[in-house]
């Protein structure tokens, strides 16, 4: 029985503070996060009348400018301005997280000595971007629970060859979220926050095996953090797709927990993996045919894909038998472009198989796959509840529904592992030849 959501005892911020502070510990390692990269985080049912001093609190001095896009201006941007008040402003129009953008950005801003974000994705990554080139410090004010990059280290950037990729940044200095201003955002984007959450399953299944499988670093700690929350917002699914103020509450503590893992472990593999390649290929190859979609509704229908391939490979008693990865670069430039079909090959070829390593792999899945199999049944959402979640919050749960043409879905399916070295569960799949016949079901 789903109960409606309630703030938690303590309010908002509880376990959170103790988390940013050090006072909690990991309870497998007995030690705590040393090295969370912002100073102020504060969650609250309103922040109205009180931007200007959360702002003074951080010591930002000087010339500051507040950053907003057409819509998060509206949203929120005038009343951080009024509150703020002698100071100047920056509204986009119809920004993109990419480095013309950013440079554009960075030259507007340049006589500033503080910047003030005021937005999700786009305007905080561009904030976020800027302001590392030059260490000038910055805090973002939340308009949407459309993804966890506020606490993030890391951009999400598309660079000039057109490949889209997580750069380098640093941390704002403040993360400031109005829950009442999020529950009024699109339930759009609330579904998308949803989706860029609910994937922590197939990721974990993915990274656990690549560790299993490769010894590549793997770290509980992000998800012991977010356990807690991910499993309230799982119960509450319908309530964040109705926009209920306290479900949306839950939800941007399990995007802000998800965003203190890349702190804790320095990666983003806990809530990236093989859903995340899939949602990077329709970004830089549909072109024309993208449907405007938000990235977390991608990952959302893409963790049901990859959730179907990894539920359909540790169904077999037996183990996958790998042969060499079939690398074709000719193809790769075809269908990316040489540019960037070159920079993924490279990418590619540092988790391709050759036949000894085929045969290595062969020999270390034959004395772990049984217990492999056991392994990742802890950390599996079965098929069928992650797409009853994902359509109570109003997340898309195939592309089809979402107006992208399923044949290049399938081919997204099919070649999203290309772009990067991770190795996930389609690796698995295409190295042992049936990812073909799988992405060919997809839609």
């Amino acid at each position: 029985m789903t109960h409606a959501a309630r703030p938690p005892k303590g309010g908002w911020m509880s376990f959170i503070e103790d988390v940013l502070s050090g006072a909690w510990t990991d309870p497998q390692t007995g030690v705590g996060l040393s090295n969370v990269p912002f100073e102020n985080v504060r969650l609250d049912n309103s922040l109205d009348g009180a931007e200007a001093d959360l702002v003074a609190n951080l010591g930002f001095s000087g010339k500051l400018v507040i950053v907003s896009d057409t819509n998060t201006h509206d949203a929120m941007g005038a009343r951080v301005a009024k509150s703020l008040g002698n100071v100047d402003e920056i509204v986009l129009n119809a920004p993109h997280a990419d480095l013309k953008d950013a440079d554009d950005l960075a030259r507007q801003v340049s006589g500033y000595d503080h910047l003030i974000a005021v937005g999700s994705g786009t305007v905080n990554d561009l904030c976020k971007y800027v302001t590392a080139a030059d260490k000038r410090r910055y805090c973002v004010f939340a308009t949407a629970p459309s993804m966890d990059g506020y606490a993030s280290t890391t951009a999400s950037m598309t660079l000039p060859s057109g490949l889209k990729t997580s750069v380098p940044a640093h941390a704002a200095s403040g993360i400031f979220i109005d829950i009442d201003v999020s529950a009024k955002a699109p339930a759009r984007l609330r579904g998308a926050g949803f989706g860029d959450s609910v994937c922590r399953s197939v990721c974990q299944i993915d990274w656990w095996m690549s560790h299993r499988l490769l010894g590549s670093f793997y770290m509980e700690t992000p998800y012991t953090i977010a356990a807690q929350d991910e499993r309230r917002i799982m119960e509450q699914a319908a309530e964040i797709g109705a926009g209920t103020h306290d479900a949306i509450g839950y939800l941007h503590r399990a995007l802000l927990l998800s965003g203190l893992g890349v702190a804790a472990t320095g990666v983003s593999n806990h809530g990236s993996m093989g859903e995340h390649q899939i949602s990077h290929y329709i970004d830089c190859f549909a072109g024309d045919r993208h449907p405007g979609t938000f990235h977390g509704e991608q990952v959302g229908y893409a963790t049901m894909t990859m959730a179907r391939l990894q539920h359909q490979m540790l169904a077999s008693d037996t183990p996958p038998k790998l042969k060499p990865t079939p690398m074709d670069e000719a193809d790769m430039a075809r269908r990316m472009g040489p540019v960037i079909g070159a920079e993924c090959a490279a990418e590619y070829r540092k988790k391709a198989l050759d036949a000894a390593g085929a045969d290595a792999m062969n020999g270390k899945l034959a004395k772990i796959w049984d217990d492999l199999r056991t392994e990742c049944a802890a950390f599996t959402v079965p098929v069928e509840e992650l797409e009853r979640v994902l359509k109570a919050s109003g997340c898309p749960v195939t592309a089809e529904e979402t107006g992208l043409d399923p044949a290049f879905y399938r081919e997204a399916v099919r070649h999203g592992h290309e772009m990067r070295n991770r190795y996930s569960f389609a690796d698995l799949a295409c190295d042992s030849g049936i990812l073909d016949d799988f992405a060919a079901g997809e839609r």
